[in-house]
This record gives C-alpha cells, structure tokens and sequence, in this order.
C-alpha cells in the first residue's frame, strides 16, 4: 500500500485543488490504460470468491446493478436536499 512519503512533482502543492485532481486522474487513467499491469492484490480475489459462491448458493437474495444504482442514487439526492 502506498504511504504519504510520497514526494510529489515541483509545483504539485502549489496548484489549485481542481488541477491536482485533474493531475491525478491522468496519472490514474495512464495505469489503467493497461489493465494487465495492474497487480491485483489476493485478498480482492478471494472477496470476490466469497461473493460469488455467496450469490450462487442464494441468487434470489441479491439486487441487480439497476436496483442498487438506483437506491444510491436516491441517497445520494435524499442527502443533497
């Protein structure tokens, strides 16, 4: 995991909050450009494992991606408003 040692280039710290972000994202998209070079640590493996043999041995117990959008989605406005 990476810590807060890391340096970041000159000017970084100087650049308003939004081109930070922007900098970040483009760094971010440049690794997931290959997914093939990201490393996927074992311990995701094995939640995913867990999850899927969870669904498998009750597949009515779950909710769609569209149910769960939609119920973040009302959250997210409920908690706007």
């Amino acid at each position: 995991m990476a810590s807060n040692d890391v340096l970041p280039p000159p000017g970084f710290d100087e650049l308003p909050v939004e081109e930070r972000i922007d900098y970040v994202h483009g760094l971010w998209d440049r690794i997931a450009a290959r997914p093939g070079d990201v490393p996927v640590p074992d311990w995701h493996r094995e939640v995913v494992a867990e999850r899927l043999a969870a669904y498998r041995d009750s597949p009515a117990e779950g909710r769609t991606w569209s149910e769960v959008r939609e119920a973040l989605l009302r959250k997210l406005r409920a908690s706007s408003d």
